[in-house]
């Protein structure tokens, strides 16, 4: 750029905004800034610089201008102190001040506690052993000053939940699942390994064992007795599917699952002597496919679709450590890649992935007795894990061919759906249905991905793994009961939807409710109403159109 002035820069401003200048950027604030409430503080922003800087020109009609202004941006010097006087002008003192007297005062309530819990144990010891536990009382004090200023800092945060042994955690799905003297002393460490995919400690959003929310035994002796049940009706030379059905639409006991799902999903005959042969064909016929297709994988008309699945696999269940090991992504590619090759109508399409997890989850089980949340897949025979992956790929696919419409172009049965349910909800709770209305909140903006995923965002895996147990029964689960299901889970929050009196507040509820701490119990009632509600619609659809 030429230096004479007599000549028009192309940096020269009208105005006195200068380039560098922060400006507001609507989300960058929480709540988003809002240029009419806060017109003030525009101005305050954008007045030009006080008397108390002589040496600098109220604005830069040049690039060499500006460049000089800005050439000691980043030194530390009075500039800061500048910086420092304006946003203190801009604060709203009145909340600054609530702010931090709330601060001060949980901080004092907390010690105050703590201060309180620890006279009592000393006066119990003093009574119990006498003096000579009096020397250790300093210590264990102390530790409860370290306890307090541990818990300070998030103090700050409005949804702190108090544990019994007095530490607090951010939310549900970041608390300690171990009893306080286990995990207590570990809560810094905890705290850090949120997003870590190997960890200790899993959230019991991540555990996937059967169970109720109400601690009964996981083995009742009705449970025993529907396991007997189970067990007569496979060991016939024929099953009869349609008794098996019968049985498993109130949940399939882990032991029988597997092979269940596999009758019930088509992968496996009724006939006990073509089982055998029918797997080895199958599991041939996959890894066939696999030296048939997967080299192509970076091929150029191949490698987006592999790109796009090599994306998403870690994002699959980030809370469970079992889907973070390497060899089991590289299973999960293999199933996803050579399914998208098989259907090129849809491809693959997000989402698909978490589908696969179910039956791979359930498919381990039927090899190992312990838990599966921490399971090294790499200490099973490579032909137990051959099979495991064949095995989730075909029923996978069975799945996939009754809804493959979801993931078409344009995902029209997702767009169908959506639609149907918002005509059902309409008619079995009006109120709901106008509550969203009212507050502008479309449907296809939350249950989209309720189709899309079958609810396995919406619920912990283990939920979904016993709500698929009746899918897998009733006629047409994943497509057309799945519809009532859904109904049925956005009525079940009813009074919390009629609470939230805002587009943002209804928006966030719909897409994280809190369904982490369910269990059998929690999907047996979620599951009889949608029933109901499919008696009472399914063959009357008249009743819930308009």
């Amino acid at each position: 750029m030429s230096g004479d002035g007599n000549k028009k820069q192309f940096w020269k401003r009208n105005t006195a905004k200068v380039p560098g200048n922060i400006q507001h950027v609507y989300g960058a604030q929480h709540p988003p800034f809002d240029p009419l409430l806060h017109a003030n503080l525009m101005k305050a922003v954008n007045k030009p610089p006080s008397s108390t800087t002589p040496g600098k020109p109220k604005k830069a009609t040049t690039f060499q201008e500006f460049e000089s202004i800005t050439s000691d941006a980043w030194d530390v010097g009075d500039d800061d102190d500048e910086l420092l006087a304006m946003a203190a002008q801009n604060l709203n003192i009145e909340v600054v001040m609530e702010t931090a007297n709330k601060v001060i005062e949980n901080h004092s309530k907390l010690q105050e506690k703590r201060q309180q819990q620890m006279d009592k144990s000393a006066e119990f010891d003093q009574k119990e052993e006498g003096h000579e536990e009096d020397e250790e009382e300093p210590e264990e004090y102390e530790e409860g000053e370290e306890g307090a200023e541990m818990t300070t800092d998030l103090s700050f945060s409005s949804d702190l939940l108090s544990h019994s042994d007095n530490r607090l955690v951010k939310s549900h799905s970041e608390a300690p699942v171990g009893s306080p003297k286990e995990v207590g002393g570990e809560w810094t460490g905890l705290y850090r390994q949120q997003s870590l995919p190997h960890r200790p400690l899993i959230p019991l959003v991540a555990r996937m064992a059967d169970q109720n929310t109400s601690g009964t035994p996981a083995m009742t002796e009705r449970e025993a007795s529907r396991l007997d049940k189970f067990r007569q009706v496979l060991a016939g030379p024929n099953t009869d599917l349609d008794e098996l059905r019968k049985l498993s639409w109130s949940g399939i006991p882990r032991q029988v699952r597997p092979i269940t799902w596999k009758l019930l999903s088509g992968y496996l005959p009724a006939n006990v002597e073509r089982r055998e042969s029918t797997l080895q064909r199958k599991r041939q016929e996959y890894f066939g496919f696999i030296e048939q297709y997967y080299d192509s994988r970076n091929d150029e008309h191949h490698q987006d679709t592999y790109r796009q699945i090599h994306i998403d696999i870690p994002r699959t269940n980030p809370l469970i450590p079992l889907f973070q090991q390497a060899s089991v992504q590289e299973i999960f590619e293999r199933i996803l890649f050579i399914w998208a090759i098989r259907h090129p109508a849809s491809g693959y399409v997000q989402g698909i992935n978490d589908l696969v997890t179910p039956f791979f989850v359930v498919y381990v089980f039927e090899y190992i007795e312990e838990e599966v949340e921490n399971f090294n897949v790499s200490s099973l025979q490579e032909e137990v894990l051959r099979n495991i992956e064949a095995d989730s790929f075909w029923c996978m696919s069975k799945l996939l061919d009754g809804i493959q419409d979801n993931y078409t172009f344009a995902q029209p049965g997702i767009q169908k759906k959506v639609k149907a349910l918002e005509e059902l909800v309409s008619r079995i709770d009006e109120t709901v249905h106008r509550h969203m209305q009212q507050y502008e909140v479309e449907y296809l903006q939350f249950a989209f991905r309720w189709m899309n995923n079958l609810l396995m965002r919406e619920l912990p895996l283990r939920c979904t793994i016993r709500l698929w147990d009746t899918y897998q029964a009733e006629p047409e689960g994943f497509s057309h009961f799945h519809l009532y299901v859904c109904a049925a889970f956005l009525v079940r929050w009813r009074k919390e939807i009629l609470e939230e009196k805002d587009f943002q507040g209804l928006m966030i509820l719909l897409q994280n409710l809190p369904t982490m701490h369910w269990g059998n119990e929690e999907v047996s009632v979620l599951l009889a109403e949608a029933y109901r509600l499919k008696f009472a619609f399914a063959d009357a659809p008249n009743h819930y159109k308009r």
